[in-house]
């Protein structure tokens, strides 16, 4: 049975379209629960792996297509709300001049710290008060990439449900567990962990190439600019460092959390190549 659609919405002040549109601000994310997602591939995804719809806004006229019913259907199933509408109100409510011809609202995820376990076959990512939502998306990306468990976020970090972060990770946060938790809270789960927990920091003296990755793993970032604090120095069973071969003293946060993740995966799942 087809859901029956509304008709379609073509003022900016409707409450919808404000709804929707204060999810680009962290308290309103709070608030709700609930975050955006754009693209037509990217929220079908999200509905095949069980992720509850609450809205879906789409460009009025598309609500036949092909790809538009299975959303429509995923969206009655959850009691959500279908919101055809103009493409300006669109492009309103993304932020973006050519927006996305499907935008959803979905429900958060997160991920009770207390059943955080160790896994010997994924690792967790550690992230210490990172605060650029592009290095979070993309960090969300790799980590899906590299077949990680999930990352934990660690005092005061920048929201993985932003519109940023999500656009990042292209669909990949629907793909890997997230909690987040205090250091202290934190040093407690890592007093107690049976495996690895390797940490990146500039004073290191160990090359990252030249450590076990093997079993129980966390792998620990600091913050763009200060690094990791003391107590989670401490709390790492190795310190490691990337080779700077130019004049350049340091990776972008997201790309040395790649490159140690692939070597993490080279040494736990050698290619078959040889």
């Amino acid at each position: 049975m087809t859901m029956p659609l509304p008709d379609p919405i073509t003022s900016a002040g409707n409450a919808e379209v404000k709804r929707l549109r204060s999810l680009h601000e962290r308290k309103y994310r709070r608030q709700t629960g609930w975050f955006l997602a754009e693209g037509t591939r990217t929220c079908t995804e999200a509905v095949e792996l069980g992720w509850r719809l609450h809205r879906l806004a789409f460009l009025d006229g598309r609500g036949g297509d092909r790809m538009v019913r299975p959303l429509l259907a995923a969206l009655d199933r959850d009691g959500g709300r279908a919101l055809p509408m103009t493409e300006s109100l669109l492009a309103r409510i993304s932020g973006k001049d050519n927006p996305q011809m499907v935008l959803g609202a979905f429900e958060q995820r997160w991920q009770d710290p207390g059943r955080i376990a160790p896994d010997a076959g994924r690792c967790w990512i550690a992230l210490d008060r990172v605060r650029d939502p592009g290095n979070l998306g993309t960090i969300m990306r790799t980590a899906d990439a590299t077949g990680a468990r999930g990352i934990i976020l660690i005092g005061d970090c920048t929201d993985p449900y932003s519109v940023e972060a999500v656009r990042a990770s292209m669909g990949a946060v629907f793909n890997v567990e997230l909690a987040q938790m205090p250091e202290d809270d934190f040093l407690d789960l890592a007093a107690g962990w049976p495996g690895q927990i390797v940490g990146t920091a500039l004073p290191a003296s160990r090359d990252y190439r030249n450590v076990d990755y093997a079993g129980p793993l966390i792998l620990l970032m600091g913050n763009e600019q200060a690094g990791l604090t003391p107590a989670l120095m401490k709390a790492c069973t190795q310190l490691v460092r990337m080779p700077m071969m130019g004049r350049s003293d340091s990776l972008n946060l997201a790309v040395a959390t790649g490159v140690t993740l692939y070597e993490a995966l080279r040494q736990r799942h050698p290619p078959e190549d040889g």
